[in-house]
């Protein structure tokens, strides 16, 4: 019952508002706005484009340390330092929506465009401060039911801006129905107003004693390291979005035209693509890390003020859980891996045999009950049992919900046995995503709260990405092989009793039989199963480590410095 009983006290209520203020301009901008950009006349390539909207959430940790470290001022003396920036953030996000609503994208797309990257920036920073404060507001042990309330709030969202604009856009338009929908904004407001004082907030000095201030000469410094910083970003984000469109933009623009086509090409070709966005990922950070560096033998304001944002978060991390950090790094980076690469279910569900309805009616209706029922499970879980067991447990959870569309595969179109898989694998995602919410939420430090964590949850999804994007070949090469005789050409026999529909267009679609596309599907499932492993067994590697009677990795600097003394 203490368990249950933290799902209703204050902050969780207030963390189901905050979580639907996230939700809402997040479907706005990503997915409904696509459609009133489509019934505008629009093609799908410029439509496509608006999607580089999502490399704010991916870089959000780049400015996370000014919400760190900057006051609002006069509000944060009234409000507090996290609910400050919430509110001002929370406007801002209003009258983005609004001004949306106020444009005709045939006639004024730059300028729809323009407000498009300003709701998706202000929305990616109010995550930011939205997370900040989930962190510091409850202890370590009520996070797992922080994380829930927020999903649920942020799953409303998803609902409420994927139909109501829909309705009222039929009804009375698409500028109305954007203004309706910043109307709503308001219940973030509602949030942030009712939400309990919060801790007062510190912020960690910069140490620049001795370093003469030369504002004349730090100029061309500044800039040159912003420059750099800049490029390091974009190659950053052209890599961690999957997406080279502002690449070749811009060098285009630089009159490298065929140059810009050649990196379009490059990025989107298979399975070379891949190594390439990793290779941008990879590099995109190496040339953040020399922005931001000193420069050897000379301190000087820039280098000591960018290393203390960006540099320290990271440093206070590895000192504190060292000996443990790189495992627990490994840990959150593969520990969804292998939900991640499940990313052409739509496809499967159609290729067994499935009607559009039916698979609305499992996804979209049924699914979200149970991801809703599972997000709470997962919050009881950390509250019930402590967070490094409700770890372990989230970690099996991927993994084996995976088998179970391995069974799907062999079942036919039985509406029942989609319920039931998809069931079974929404439960697991909410337990096994809640868990590690709350936890990474642990590994951060007071004063560098929203900086690690934004860091956390920018990267953690990375691998998935990138081996996702091998998902439907891996079932297509399997299914050849698997008609060539390979070695999983027995696996052909479990489909030999299906309805004629089940995997009725392979031959059209993948040039395989039936039997060896549904081999192909029941392999790729198995494999998707088998990449969990790895995140099981660093959670065990990573809870072994924990003394007797702690929940959380021990920190190696005094406690006075660690993210437990909040």
């Amino acid at each position: 019952m203490a368990a249950l009983a933290v799902f209703v006290e204050r902050r969780a209520l207030v963390m189901l508002a905050l979580g639907f203020a996230s939700g809402l301009p997040n479907l706005l901008i990503f997915d409904t706005l696509s459609l009133w950009l489509r019934e505008a006349g629009l093609s799908l390539q410029v439509i496509s484009i608006f999607a580089l909207a999502t490399l704010s959430y991916s870089l959000k940790f780049l400015w996370a340390p000014l919400i760190d470290r900057t006051r609002v001022p006069l509000l944060t003396g009234l409000l507090g330092h996290r609910r400050s920036w919430m509110i001002v953030l929370q406007v801002l996000l209003m009258l983005g929506l609004w001004m949306i609503s106020g444009v005709d994208p045939a006639r004024d797309l730059a300028l729809m465009a323009a407000f498009a990257a300003l709701v998706a920036f202000v929305s990616a920073t109010q995550d930011i401060v939205i997370d900040a404060w989930r962190i510091e507001a409850a202890e370590v042990e009520k996070q797992g039911a922080m994380a829930a309330a927020y999903q649920w709030g942020y799953r409303i969202a998803m609902i409420v801006a994927g139909a109501v604009p829909l309705i009222l856009a039929e009804a009375y338009g698409w500028s109305a129905s954007y203004a309706v929908m910043a109307a709503l904004m308001l219940a973030g407001v509602t949030g942030v107003l009712g939400a309990p004082r919060e801790k007062a907030h510190a912020i960690r000095p910069i140490h620049a004693e001795g370093v003469p201030s030369r504002p004349l000469l730090e100029l061309p410094e500044w800039l040159a390291r912003f420059a750099v910083f800049g490029l390091g970003a974009l190659l950053l984000g052209s890599g961690l979005a999957a997406d080279a469109s502002l690449l070749a933009t811009l060098l285009a623009g630089a009159g490298a035209t065929d140059a810009g086509e050649a990196v379009r090409a490059a990025w989107a070709a298979r399975p070379e693509g891949v190594y390439l966005q990793l290779l941008s990922v990879a590099v995109g950070l190496g040339v953040i890390v020399l922005a931001i560096l000193p420069i050897p033998g000379v301190r000087t304001r820039p280098g000591v003020y960018l290393f203390a944002a960006l540099g320290d978060p990271f440093r206070d991390f590895l000192v504190r859980y060292r000996g443990v950090a790189a495992l627990i790094l490994a840990l959150i980076c593969l520990y969804r891996l292998s939900d991640f690469v499940l990313n052409i279910m739509n496809p499967f569900y159609a290729d067994l045999g499935f009607s559009k309805i039916e698979i609305a009616e499992a996804r979209k209706v049924f699914g979200v009950v149970m991801t809703v029922l599972g997000v709470g499970l997962g919050g009881f879980l950390v509250a019930r049992l402590g967070l490094m067991r409700a770890l372990v447990i989230g970690a099996f959870a991927g993994p084996v919900s995976n088998l179970s569309f391995a069974w799907l595969a062999t079942q036919g179109p039985q509406l029942w046995a989609l319920f039931v898989a998809i069931g079974i694998d929404n439960v697991a995602g909410g337990i096994s995503g809640t868990c590690l919410i709350a936890y990474m939420s642990s590994l951060t430090s007071a004063g560098f709260t929203a900086t690690q964590y934004a860091l956390f949850s920018s990267l953690y999804a990375l691998p998935g990405k990138l081996i996702a994007s091998q998902s439907g070949r891996i079932v297509e090469s399997s299914a050849a092989a698997a008609d060539a005789g390979g070695p999983i050409a027995g696996l052909k026999a479990l489909f030999a009793g299906l309805p004629p529909e089940a995997f009725a267009g392979a031959m059209e679609k993948s040039q395989v039989s039936p039997a060896a596309l549904g081999a192909g599907y029941v392999l790729f499932f198995l494999y998707s199963s088998a990449l969990g492993v790895a995140a099981v067994v660093l959670a065990f590697m990573v809870a072994g480590r924990q003394p007797a009677g702690q929940e959380e990795p021990a920190p190696a600097e005094p406690a006075d410095q660690s993210r437990q003394s909040t």
